[in-house]
């Protein structure tokens, strides 16, 4: 807990009120007397990290330190991601002791400088607190600190910018310079064009302007580049255009066009999979694009109205059009493509704590940052389930005095850190803005009986979300009082005031049901009265206090189940073990929540037996069919609505700063007319910023078993276009090769023959005897496949379809490259991609050479400034804890994570990326997709 302490004012005092001589800091977690390091046990493990699909061996430091009841998987990320030090040498950090010491000292010291201690002793209590809820894994920094604080680096401490671009060639160009120094860093940006003038408007020169997407492509590509130059995943940037700008609705389509392109380059036989040789003629895939509305606009689609689209130059009227003709194409082409998402500007900028200083126009990729031009928000997430009690009760106070101490350590950092720009640092510091936020709220719905689309669960959901801004900002008063309001805040305190007034009643308006919520939200009342009090003596230290990031990778860091706002992903998870090997396991929220809704032990063993069987909960022995929404899932049999994730974002949005990152995924069979009314319904209860994804509707995608290839038969902006495949047949002489093989035991032969310019063009396998249904059955499949190939149809494509495919006879190989087959169809089409497919294309697919494989180990790059290592699959338990499990020795040659073990249960695949380090396939966390095993994301930081 922590206090302010009164001093005389003195003739430096800011306008907000007199400042007090730093603030006292009592023990929360710790004792006095005892380190935090002192009250763990510590061991030592090697960590060895493959890639799960051939073994080979991407990251290996041994002899690492860490407490005994961190997970495998936590472990692992933290020793490859976050440790810095060459590989091999003294340097090298190799103790979580060292890491957390690297990060707090550095944190305490600047506190110290700058005055925010009432005494060494409060600076010293600080430092154990910060250290025991690192250690216990309560909370964790975004990554950027991590990879940056107390090094001989720059102290970059944010992941989070947005940058602003104005209507001249010198402000665009200086776009794409900044831009890439941002992606250069592993970071990502947004931006708002709408300043940039349309194509429908003249030049002083008397030509005609090029307009905003125009411009767009060059920063495309520049994304494109810098990402292909050095990361294993895309650039990740936000492009948004205001709706009454004239050219919004060749923004609208931009995204949807290159769609169609896609699919007429893919029909055409080209390689247009995520990194594929033909998709660099494809453009704008380096953003996520959106479009910021008004309120005006949405009126006037309720009411079916005209809607006016203005100059840049001059705000004359330009064009007038039916506002929901406009609408219509937005949701067509998210329901085409997933973009552009919808920004509500009127909101965002209803809740905006410094209009006197500028609009919010943008925001960071994932939408959760919305502030200033120029500016940039460092995160850090709690993990809620830290805070439930063993009476299955939610620990408000310890949670409020959480906040205060984590709140305080990221003012702190603003105090020392780099930013990439000049005008991003200046802008920073003068606003302050923070971005506290947390993970595992699905884990901890289920846990305590809650379904996530309730209103129970919403309850719950808001009283935290209140509590935790009412503690960050009662904080942020507190700091104002101890070392002054931000610099920004004498100009915008009027404003301020309101927002937070907007905030207190919006609390005052949440309903609750139990006895859970109802206390959390006594305190959050109380807390935001005693902050409204003391910020209108002293203002605030910071414009901005929360948000809910991804928490993708810290996260898996803190051992959560479930990443920011999402719910979990399915009642069925994919383990790794300390000693090695791995098990399928039941969700460990599972009993905790048959325990709350009241089932007796053996009662709730039968149901958990039936879920570690099927995967869900329809039907199980014992379980009471209105309880079977508390185990819905993102996933499953029993998926969560799109609605039900909609209604969650506005139970929490009223009490964050900034916005939600999450998308809000839709099953294929959805329409146009339900991504108008998510849209709509998004406007109506108050959201920020929204954002969908229909399963399957890119084509585009890394490689994925299942992934929709088939034709849906659409009309193309309003025409059928007819794509005819040819045949390109061998000629009578062509190159070729035999390969003997041996499956289990079961030995055969694979011919393959090529082109003479190179590609394979037919294969016959050999397997069983002459006049057997076995040998006949190979030599239609041999036949199907051949013609296939000579049809267009890429290798690389059967590859993910085949490799993996389980059935008798498998296991040891005699071939030295695939050692191990899960049948013969495995061994055989990954036979094929070692020999006739690029080391590209392997990659991504996780097939290597034996020689490859070594070569990967001893040529690994141990740059400080890598981000992206290689690393092994498992899923996110907890292994100290005890929890159920049953084990499937066969499941661990099937999957490689909990997305792709869940397929198996529901014997369809999930449209999800595969991961381009490990080559398992992601899981969603927020608007990206999150690697389960290495920590590595699509696209956010």
């Amino acid at each position: 807990m922590t206090e302010t302490v009164g001093s005389p004012a003195s003739a430096g005092e800011s306008e907000a009120g007199a400042r007090t001589e730093g603030i006292r800091v009592e023990r929360v977690y710790t004792t006095e007397g005892v380190h935090p390091y002192d009250e763990v046990n510590w061991e030592r493990r090697d960590v060895v990290m493959t890639n799960w699909r051939d073994g080979s061996v991407n990251f290996e430091q041994r002899d690492v330190e860490f407490p005994d009841f961190w997970s495998v998987n936590a472990v692992n990320i933290v020793t490859s991601k976050y440790f810095r030090g060459a590989l091999g040498t003294p340097e090298r950090e190799n103790s979580l002791r060292q890491l957390i010491d690297r990060v707090v000292r550095t944190y305490v010291r600047s506190g110290v400088e700058h005055g925010y201690f009432a005494s060494e002793t409060d600076a010293e209590i600080f430092e154990h607190e910060l250290t025991y809820m690192l250690l216990h894994q309560v909370f964790s920094f975004n990554s950027p600190v991590w990879f940056n604080v107390g090094t001989s680096s720059k102290q970059q401490v944010s992941a989070c910018f947005i940058l602003s671009v104005d209507d001249t060639m010198e402000s665009i160009l200086d776009w794409y310079k900044e831009e890439g120094l941002i992606f250069k860093g592993g970071s990502g940006a947004g931006l708002n064009l709408s300043r940039i003038r349309s194509s429908k408007e003249l030049l002083s020169s008397g030509g005609t302007a090029s307009g905003p997407v125009s411009f767009m492509r060059g920063a495309d590509a520049s994304a494109g580049t810098i990402k292909s130059g050095g990361a294993t995943r895309r650039a990740a940037k936000m492009v948004v255009l205001d709706v009454d700008h004239p050219d919004v609705e060749e923004f609208i389509e931009t995204k949807a066009r290159e769609e169609h392109k896609i699919r007429a380059l893919r029909d055409a036989g080209f390689d247009v999979d995520l990194g594929g040789s033909d998709m660099v003629s494809v453009q704008y895939q380096n953003a996520n694009n959106s479009v910021r509305v008004s309120d005006e606009f949405m009126r006037a689609v309720e009411s079916d109205g005209q809607f006016s689209l203005r100059a840049r130059t001059d705000g004359s009227v330009t064009d007038t059009v039916r506002a929901r003709d406009v609408f219509n194409r937005m949701a067509r082409a998210a329901w085409e493509c997933a973009d552009p998402g919808i920004q509500y500007d009127d909101t965002i900028n209803d809740w905006h704590t410094s209009p006197e200083s500028g609009r919010i126009t943008a925001s960071n990729p994932c939408s959760e940052y919305l502030h200033l031009d120029n500016s940039s928000c460092n995160l850090a997430s709690l993990n809620l389930m830290k805070f439930l009690r063993e009476d299955l009760t939610f620990d408000a106070d310890l949670f409020r005095r959480t906040v205060e101490i984590v709140i305080t350590a990221m003012d702190i950092s603003i105090c020392f850190a780099d930013f990439p720009t000049e005008a991003i640092g200046r802008t920073t510091r003068d606003f302050r803005q923070l971005g506290i936020g947390y993970a595992n709220l699905g884990a901890l719905l289920m846990a305590t009986g809650h379904a996530y689309d309730s209103d129970g669960g919403r309850a719950l959901a808001a009283s935290i979300t209140s509590l935790m801004t009412g503690a960050a900002y009662k904080r942020s008063a507190e700091l104002a009082g101890a070392v002054g309001p931000y610099a920004g805040y004498a100009r915008n305190a009027e404003s301020h005031q309101r927002v937070m007034r907007k905030h207190a009643a919006a609390n005052d308006l949440v309903r609750t049901y139990h006895r859970n919520d109802t206390d959390i939200h006594d305190l959050a009342t109380q807390v935001w009265q005693e902050g409204l009090e003391i910020g209108a003596r002293h203002g605030w230290r910071n414009a901005q206090a929360s948000v809910l990031a991804p928490t993708g990778t810290i996260g898996l860091m803190m051992d959560c189940d479930t990443t920011g706002v999402e719910p979990d992903l399915a009642l069925v998870k994919f383990k790794k073990l300390v000693g090695g090997g791995s098990m399928q396991i039941v969700n460990r929220t599972v009993p905790r929540a048959l325990r709350a809704l009241g089932y007796p032990d053996e009662q709730a063993e039968a149901i958990i037996e039936y879920i570690a069987e099927h995967g869900h909960v329809v039907d199980a022995p014992g379980l009471r069919p209105e309880h079977y929404e508390v185990f819905d899932c993102a996933m499953g049999e029993r998926s969560i609505a799109p609605m039900g994730h909609v209604r969650m974002m506005a139970a929490v949005q009223p009490f964050l700063s900034g916005s939600i990152s999450k998308t809000v995924n839709m099953p294929e069979h959805a329409t146009v007319e339900d991504v108008q009314e998510i849209y709509f319904e998004g406007w109506r209860l108050g959201l920020k910023a929204l954002a969908i994804y229909r399963d399957n509707c890119k084509v585009g995608q890394p490689l994925s078993a299942g992934n929709g290839d088939k034709e849906r038969g659409e009309q193309q902006a309003g025409k059928e276009i007819e794509y005819r495949p040819v045949r390109k047949r061998l000629p009578k002489k062509r190159p070729s090769q035999t390969i003997s093989f041996t499956v289990g035991g079961a030995e055969g032969y694979l011919h393959a023959g090529s082109y003479p310019d190179d590609g394979l063009g037919e294969i016959f396998i050999k397997l069983g005897k002459q006049g057997s249904t076995l040998a006949g059955v190979m030599d239609a499949f041999s036949m199907s496949i051949s013609v296939g190939l000579q049809y267009g149809i890429p290798l690389e494509f059967y590859v993910s379809k085949f490799q993996n495919v389980r059935f008798e006879p498998a296991g040891m190989t005699d071939d030295p490259d695939v050692r191990m087959a899960s049948s013969v169809l495995d061994y055989l089409f990954r036979r094929l991609a070692l020999d006739h497919l690029p080391y590209e294309k392997r990659a991504q697919l996780g097939i290597f050479t034996a020689a490859e494989r070594t070569e990967q180990v001893n040529g690994a790059d141990v740059s400080q400034e890598q981000n992206e290592l290689d690393s092994m699959r498992e899923s996110v338990e907890h292994s100290a804890q005890p929890r159920p499990v049953v084990q499937h020795p066969g499941d661990d040659t099937e999957a490689g994570s909990s997305t792709e073990l869940l397929e198996l249960k529901l014997g369809k695949a999930a449209d999800a990326p595969l991961c381009m380090t490990c080559g398992t396939k992601m899981r969603p966390s927020g608007s990206c997709y999150l690697c389960e095993g290495c920590g590595a994301t699509s696209g956010c930081s």
